[in-house]
Parts: C-alpha cells; sequence; structure tokens
C-alpha cells in the first residue's frame, strides 16, 4: 500500500522533533496548535493545512522545503520498495520495429500474397471447390 502525503509529513515532523530533543508539548505551545491535534499530525491521522504546517517548521526551526523534500523522499522510497521497477531504457527491447525480423524468432517461409481488386483490397481466398465470385460493383 502506498504511504500517504500526510503520514509521511507526519512521520519527517516526529523524526525532527525528536532529533531536536523536544516535546510535543513545547512544540505545541510554540507552534499555537493543541497537544492533541499535533499529535495526530505526527501519526498521519490528520491532514494539516499550509498555515499550520509552517506553524509547525518554525516552531521547530526548520524549513517547509526541507519538510516536504523529506517526506517526497520517504514516498518515493517506499513506492520503490514495494514495486521494483525496469530502467526507462530498457524498454525499446520490448520494441519491435515494424517489418524488422525478429533475430530470436525462427525464420518462416514467405507467404503469398493476395491479389488485389481495383480498389486496393485484397481478394479473399475461396474455398477448394467453390465457384469464383465475381466483384459487385457499383452501378454509374
Amino acid at each position: 500500500m502506498a504511504v500517504l502525503m500526510r503520514e509521511a509529513i507526519g512521520g519527517t515532523l516526529r523524526r525532527a522533533r525528536t532529533a531536536r530533543k523536544r516535546t510535543l508539548r513545547d512544540v505545541s505551545r510554540r507552534a499555537r496548535v493543541s497537544l492533541g491535534y499535533l499529535s495526530e499530525v505526527e501519526r498521519g491521522r490528520k491532514e494539516p493545512s499550509s498555515e499550520l504546517l509552517a506553524a509547525i517548521c518554525e516552531a521547530l526551526d526548520i524549513s517547509l522545503p526541507d519538510l516536504l523534500t523529506e517526506a517526497a523522499d520517504t514516498i518515493a522510497e517506499a513506492m520503490a520498495a514495494a514495486r521494483p521497477r525496469r530502467p526507462v531504457g530498457l524498454r525499446h527491447m520490448d520494441l519491435r520495429l515494424a517489418g524488422a525480423p525478429d533475430p530470436l524468432a525462427p525464420s518462416l517461409p514467405s507467404l503469398p500474397s493476395l491479389p488485389l481488386l481495383p480498389t486496393g483490397h485484397p481478394v479473399a481466398p475461396q474455398p477448394v471447390g467453390a465457384k469464383p465470385v465475381a466483384p459487385v460493383r457499383a452501378a454509374a
């Protein structure tokens, strides 16, 4: 399952707070947000507004871009761990050019080409023993 943005932001805020040896109570007072709400934000249960994030970042002495960059890195790491992807440059190996022979495929004998009607469409093959059918022409 994918990591939600609010979970990544909350985890980043908690790591920043604990790295600075600050308590929830201290940060909540400086940011002017309730202790319970700050706890919910750190646990990824609440989606904080941009104003609230700016206040919490100021209380922790970190910049908002640094917070968002670290949260984005957390999401990218979780996605990479959940679903390993092939490098983009190797996709060309799955593609084949029209008409280019596949060097790994066994060579097949070429099939005879079908005759064409005056309209340029191929004539459908007739079953064995069937009478040939003349093409229908539009009335002038």
